[in-house]
């Protein structure tokens, strides 16, 4: 990929981003401007935003690389993430607008009118939005060296620094029209090469990408290992080596490898010829593909199957519970246009899931030696030069590498705009619009500082851990507060504590190395399963025990919630009886 064209086309992704967040500079105002955009947002700009946030780089990029690896039916991944905003629609949309809450603590306190329970969904928010942020900064840091050779630590604060001038700008009225402007730019950076690309595999005759059977080399390639790998071939292979491969040195020397594995070692290059099979890379398939992502599989079959079913049910339910996905319906103006706005996302999120595939399978057939190094994930980026070269290959990468790196920026736009939310109303001493400027800087500058102390979080645990904690944590506040008018602030604080902090405290623990292999490892590294039933359950039971402590007004709270908003307030004017 031509450098040039890729830092022209990321500079770019920054000045527009900056351009469009001083639009809400102009027009915010108030406290309320700076929250929840004075409640205003519509349906169709709500929902491009939501899908700006919530369609990180792991979409945009990782999807693709997945179905490369595994195929089309890689596809349930994504999937998992879109359903959540169906559980969302039927249980939570509409009534979490009508809260009237500016964050999900403002929502606990008013629903159970009890402090100590909004001084634990605090923490739970910082905790969740900073995990979730962490990844965002490292990530773009990578992308930035690999598309222009900068340090790792210049992505993550470039991001940084554009997040938070926009945010700070103009608080929620800035980062609604530069996540919605990115939605659109991720989704037209995706569209736009694959037109062309689609163009150029009929042009070559509409060759078949086989995904039950290992990948062929069209032409003539040479690979270098970037590290250690162990190779696994089924027939013999011959090829060209210069490095060292099972132990002995080679250099420019012909080899035919036989069936079984082989480790070659790190700056060992490869020379393929056309027509020959792409060989297994274990090492490269621990990085690119976890082992949920083969539920019926290889060995283990049932760890296998749990774990699967683990990771769907913490996208499933763990989305409703995300502080920047929350947030977003509290700028809807009422229950109605919230449900309309979840509507819209779903449709906006399954248009731009189309697109993946077409990347993944192409790169099936023209980037197979990704699946070999481990770099799947950048097929995207990769393929216009390998299928169309020239200038149109580089303009065509240069437009997809700026849609990667608008991906880091408006997730974690969304991210801090909420953390700061939190920040400003239950740990910053003052208020106002000035004290809300610096609540955003310390909800960057702490990712940002936790980035160059803990480097390669690797990002599908991060949010995988995110999202486990989310559904176990604010997934039964949420359903329960909501349908259920028997909760009481004890119940809700032991179910936070027992449903999230079992599932931080799981996968904490199997990431350490304390947990050995085998069932006791599969069922701490993926809790939903059971950390979300033990969240419910704890509330539900805590708040039998102590049924004295339900609120008073309950009543009043729960019609709040449930009643359109015009009659809601038409009871409330006429002194009806809730």
């Amino acid at each position: 990929m031509n450098q040039t064209y890729a830092l022209t086309a990321v500079t770019v992704v920054v000045l527009a981003t900056v351009l469009v967040g001083a639009l809400g500079l102009r027009i915010s105002r108030t406290t309320s401007d700076f929250y929840v955009a004075s409640r205003t947002v519509g349906p169709r700009l709500n929902a491009a935003a939501i899908g700006g946030e919530y369609l990180s780089a792991a979409s945009f990029l990782g999807v693709a690389g997945l179905v490369l690896l595994q195929g089309p039916e890689m596809l349930w991944y994504p999937v998992g993430y879109t359903a959540g905003y169906l559980v969302l629609l039927v249980f939570v949309a509409a009534p979490l607008r009508r809260s009237g809450a500016y964050t999900l603590p403002d929502f606990a306190e008013d629903r159970l009118q009890s402090q100590g329970v909004r001084r634990i969904a605090v923490l739970f928010v910082l905790g969740v939005g900073w995990l979730y942020l962490l990844p965002q900064l490292q990530g773009a840091g990578l992308t930035l060296e690999v598309l222009t050779g900068a340090p790792p630590w210049a992505g993550g604060l470039v991001v940084a620094c554009v997040v938070t001038a926009a945010v700070a700008a103009g608080g929620m009225r800035s980062i609604t029209f530069v996540q919605a402007f990115q939605y659109w730019l991720k989704l037209t950076a995706l569209l736009v090469p694959a037109f062309f690309l689609v163009a150029a595999w009929a042009g070559d005759g509409a060759p078949r990408a086989s995904f039950d059977a290992p990948a062929v080399f069209r032409e003539h390639t040479a690979v270098t290992l970037g590290e250690d790998v162990r190779l696994s071939v089924r027939e013999p292979l011959a090829l060209e080596v210069t490095g060292r491969v099972d132990g002995r040195a080679y250099r420019d020397a012909p080899l035919t490898l036989e069936p079984g594995r082989h480790s070659v070692q790190a700056r060992t290059r490869l020379e393929f010829a056309a027509g020959s099979a792409v060989p297994d890379s274990p090492a490269g398939a621990v990085r690119d593909t976890p082992g949920w992502s083969k539920p019926l599989s290889g060995g283990e079959r049932e760890h296998r199957l749990y774990a699967t079913y683990g990771l769907i049910l913490a996208t499933f339910l763990g989305t409703m519970g995300l502080p920047h996905v929350a947030v977003r319906f509290y700028t809807s103006p009422d229950g109605r246009a919230a449900r309309r706005t979840t509507l819209v996302v779903l449709g906006l999120l399954g248009v731009f899931y189309l697109l993946p595939q077409v990347y993944g399978a192409l790169g099936r057939i023209y980037a197979p030696e990704l699946a070999l190094t481990g770099d799947a994930d950048a097929v995207v980026l990769v393929l216009p030069e390998r299928m169309l070269g020239g200038l149109l290959g580089d303009l065509l990468g240069a437009l997809l590498a700026g849609g990667a790196f608008a991906a880091f920026l408006s997730t974690a736009s969304g991210l801090t705009m909420a953390v700061a939310g939190v920040l400003h109303q239950d740990v910053l001493p003052r208020r106002g619009v000035g004290s809300f400027r610096f609540a955003v800087v310390v909800a960057m500058a702490v990712p940002l500082a936790g980035g160059f102390v803990t480097t390669q979080v690797p990002v599908a645990d991060a949010v995988g851990l995110a999202f486990a904690v989310s559904a176990s944590s604010f997934c039964p506040l949420l359903v329960l507060g909501i349908w259920w008018r028997g909760l009481t602030p004890p119940g809700a604080v032991a179910g936070l504590l027992t449903g999230g902090g079992a599932a931080l405290g799981a996968v904490v623990a199997t990431r350490s190395g304390l947990v050995p292999r085998g069932w006791a490892h599969a069922l701490l590294a993926w809790p939903a399963v059971w950390s979300v039933p033990l969240g419910f359950l704890t509330m539900v039971s805590v708040s039998l025990a102590t049924r004295s402590r339900v609120p008073a007004a309950v009543g009043a709270a729960l019609a709040r919630l449930h009643l359109p908003e015009d009659v809601a307030g038409a009871r409330r004017s006429g002194g009806g009886a809730w």
